[in-house]
C-alpha cells in the first residue's frame, strides 16, 4: 500500500514539475495582444513603437513565386499563402507577424498572419556589425513574401518581427526575437 502511495506521489510531482516548466518556458502565444502600455503611446492601444537602429535598410519583400519566368496566376496566389518551406529556419512569431531564414540562398520569409489593417515587418540584424535589414509584407493577411539578401557565410542572423504601419511608416511592438542562426545553415 505504502509503495503504490509513493508511485503516485513521485508521479504527480513528475507531471507538476514538466507542467510547471511548460508554462514557465514557453513565449507568448503569437495572438495575445500585448497589455496596454502606461505612456500612452501613439498606434494600435496597448503598442508601443518600436525605434529602427541608424543605418537600418528597409525593403518591400515579393511574393514567392514571383521571380519565376511567366508564372501560373493560381500557382503564384497558392505559393504566397502556403508559407515558408521546412528549410526555413529561426521561426519567429509574434501578434499577426511571422519570420523565418532559408540558408540556402539567404532568404527571409515574412508573413502577414493577422486581419488588422497592419503590415508584418521581420528585422535582420547579423553578429558581424553589419547594418540591419527589414524585410516588409504589404501583400495583406494570409500571405508570405520574400527578401533575397546576402550574407557573409561564416556570420550569424537574428530575426525580429514587429507589425508594420504603412500610413505612417512606424514599427510597433509586440515584437519577438530569434535565437542565432548561421547563415550557412549549419549548427
Amino acid at each position: 500500500m505504502r509503495n503504490k502511495w509513493r508511485a503516485r506521489l513521485g508521479v504527480l510531482t513528475g507531471a507538476s514539475a514538466l507542467v510547471l516548466s511548460a508554462v514557465t518556458a514557453s513565449p507568448v502565444a503569437a495572438d495575445e495582444v500585448p497589455p496596454a502600455t502606461a505612456r500612452g503611446d501613439e498606434g494600435p492601444p496597448g503598442w508601443r513603437e518600436v525605434e529602427m537602429p541608424p543605418g537600418t535598410k528597409i525593403a518591400e519583400g515579393v511574393a514567392p513565386a514571383q521571380d519565376a519566368p511567366l508564372p501560373d496566376v493560381k500557382a503564384a496566389a497558392a505559393a504566397a499563402a502556403a508559407g515558408p518551406p521546412s528549410s526555413c529556419l529561426g521561426a519567429t512569431a509574434a501578434y499577426g507577424a511571422g519570420g523565418c531564414f532559408v540558408p540556402y540562398g539567404d532568404i527571409f520569409w515574412v508573413g502577414d498572419l493577422r486581419k488588422d489593417g497592419m503590415s508584418a515587418a521581420v528585422g535582420i540584424y547579423t553578429d558581424y556589425g553589419r547594418a540591419p535589414d527589414v524585410c516588409l509584407n504589404k501583400n495583406g493577411v494570409n500571405t508570405w513574401v520574400t527578401c533575397n539578401k546576402d550574407y557573409r557565410e561564416d556570420g550569424n542572423v537574428r530575426l525580429q518581427v514587429w507589425r508594420y504601419d504603412s500610413g505612417t511608416g512606424k514599427f510597433y511592438q509586440p515584437e519577438a526575437w530569434s535565437s542565432w542562426i548561421p547563415v550557412d545553415g549549419q549548427y
